[in-house]
């Protein structure tokens, strides 16, 4: 875990309530949109390691009850000390103890099936995983290679090409889905701006959903 001076740590929010209340909306607009591309407006200073809307995001979710992972290149930054400093959070070596994780790109993913999962009862008590990727983006149902969303928030389908994540990332996250309403939610963060993919979307290469439907007719 790298060791920061306080003095050299980044700016927080200007105003922290105003600040934490808008990221939070971007929060909720994307997790009950999934597949839609919603902008992180903020000032804060965040650190040169890791895309700047997903620590925004972190900084206006996490508080000093909530327990992070970081994937290695941001565990070796300045990324924990800035978060545990303006959030008081708690900084931990296992991911399956977070309640939020922060996957830097480039770096492997934990197993989803790895992480909190909550239970029956407490569902909430699950984790949620914050990952930068190269792109994320909403296109059209035409696009090869993209991927088809369907679930509460999206009416019909929404397609999305998403660069950035391992190759069996639709293998885990269709498991992820069957153990609903357990299981994670993941945020994909860019530069400026964040995907939700609540545990309750569907999710399926367009390609491979058309031959789907062509072998049916």
């Amino acid at each position: 875990m790298s060791t920061t001076p306080l003095a050299s740590l980044g700016a927080g929010f200007s105003n922290e309530a105003f600040g934490s209340q808008a990221v939070f909306r971007a929060v909720l607009q994307a997790l009950s949109h999934p597949g839609r591309a919603v902008a992180v407006e903020h000032d804060a200073q965040t650190p040169a390691v890791g895309h700047a809307a997903s620590a925004a995001v972190l900084l206006a979710l996490l508080d000093s009850d909530c327990t992070l992972w970081l994937s290695p290149r941001l565990a070796a930054s300045d990324a924990g000390a800035w978060l545990r400093f303006h959030t008081g959070c708690t900084l931990v070596a296992d991911a399956a103890l977070a309640r939020f994780v922060w996957v830097a790109q480039g770096d492997a993913l934990p197993a989803l099936r790895s992480l909190a999962q909550g239970s029956d009862i407490y569902p909430d008590q699950s984790a949620t995983c914050v990952v930068d990727v190269v792109r994320a983006i909403a296109t059209t149902a035409e696009a090869p290679g993209a991927w088809q969303l369907r679930g509460p928030g999206i009416q019909d389908m929404a397609a999305l090409q998403v660069d950035g994540l391992p190759d069996d990332f639709e293998v885990q996250w269709a498991a992820n889905h069957t153990v609903f309403p357990c299981g994670v939610d993941v945020v994909l963060g860019t530069v400026g701006h964040i995907v939700g993919l609540p545990r309750t979307t569907r999710v399926a290469r367009i390609a491979a959903a058309a031959t789907l439907e062509s072998q049916e007719v």
